[in-house]
């Protein structure tokens, strides 16, 4: 066990991935809400079997959802920021380059 905490990693780590992340959350928390509506007709079951922590743990889960979609399209929104002005950058310097001018 001890050699398995020993010494650096063999291999860097990989590649964080990269997906529809705001789509995701986004259906995260409509799933969240969903079951929230859709155990709230049973309330009375479940505040008689102490089972009501199922419908408040949807609610915040609904809840932190949205706190998650605001979150996620702030950071696409600057990742795209951080590029567009990189990508313009380097065509500029590029058509300006003495070499395209012959």
């Amino acid at each position: 066990m001890a050699g398995f905490f020993a010494g650096s990693p063999k291999h860097e780590a990989p590649e964080p991935l990269e997906g529809p992340v705001v789509a995701t959350v986004t259906g995260g928390t409509v799933i969240w809400f969903v079951l929230f509506l859709v155990q709230l007709p049973f309330y009375g079951w479940f505040a008689d079997h102490g089972h009501t922590w199922w419908l408040w743990t949807c609610l915040a889960g609904g809840g932190l959802g949205l706190f998650g979609i605001w979150y996620v399209r702030r950071r696409e929104a600057a990742i795209k920021r951080a590029a567009d002005p990189a990508s313009g950058t380097d065509s500029d310097s590029a058509s300006n380059s003495p070499s395209s001018a012959a």
